[in-house]
């Protein structure tokens, strides 16, 4: 067994820097693609993984990594949202400190108004029923009669245009 995880790290190594330029090009940077092409190594050199059993190492390997940089791309996609959507509740409910803070949260609400009011009917009925009313998807599909992935799709969708929204209102 030592001599087959020995010819595999012998293919990982042979292919390293290959494979960490195509976790880059998917990833964008090159950091993270280095963690993910070690942890392909860690999994690809592991006896109990399905690549013990890979008829061709190397094409095994350029997946493991696509996988696994796609994986990290949506995952950190999921957090990106997760953080703007949570600087927008505590934008939204804490206390005011200052007039000028007054001021900027006035301009960020009249902001977030008129981007709802833009919003395309079921789009601006989705995202209340889901962010005011609390629904899932599910249940926002049964009431305006999509279904779920659409329901997502218009909550996503009208999450992503009012930041947008509160972004431009912010820059200079």
């Amino acid at each position: 067994m030592a001599e087959a995880e020995d010819i595999r790290l012998t293919i990982f190594l042979a292919h390293r820097a290959a494979l960490v330029r195509a976790a880059a090009a998917i990833l964008g940077c090159r950091i993270r693609a280095e963690d993910v092409v070690q942890d392909c190594c860690v999994r690809f050199l592991s006896e109990t993984g399905a690549a013990a059993q890979a008829l061709h190492p190397a094409v095994y390997l350029q997946r493991m990594v696509r996988n696994l940089a796609l994986d990290q791309l949506r995952r950190q996609g999921a957090e990106n949202r997760a953080h703007a959507c949570c600087a927008i509740n505590c934008a939204l409910h804490h206390e005011p400190r200052s007039p000028e803070d007054v001021t900027l949260g006035r301009n960020d609400l009249r902001a977030a108004c008129a981007a709802i009011a833009q919003m395309p009917a079921r789009q601006r009925r989705a995202f209340a029923l889901h962010r005011i009313h609390g629904l899932t998807y599910r249940e926002i599909g049964e009431q305006i009669g999509v279904s779920t992935a659409t329901a997502h799709r218009l909550v996503r969708d009208a999450l992503a245009q009012l930041m947008a929204a509160l972004s431009e209102e912010t820059s200079p």
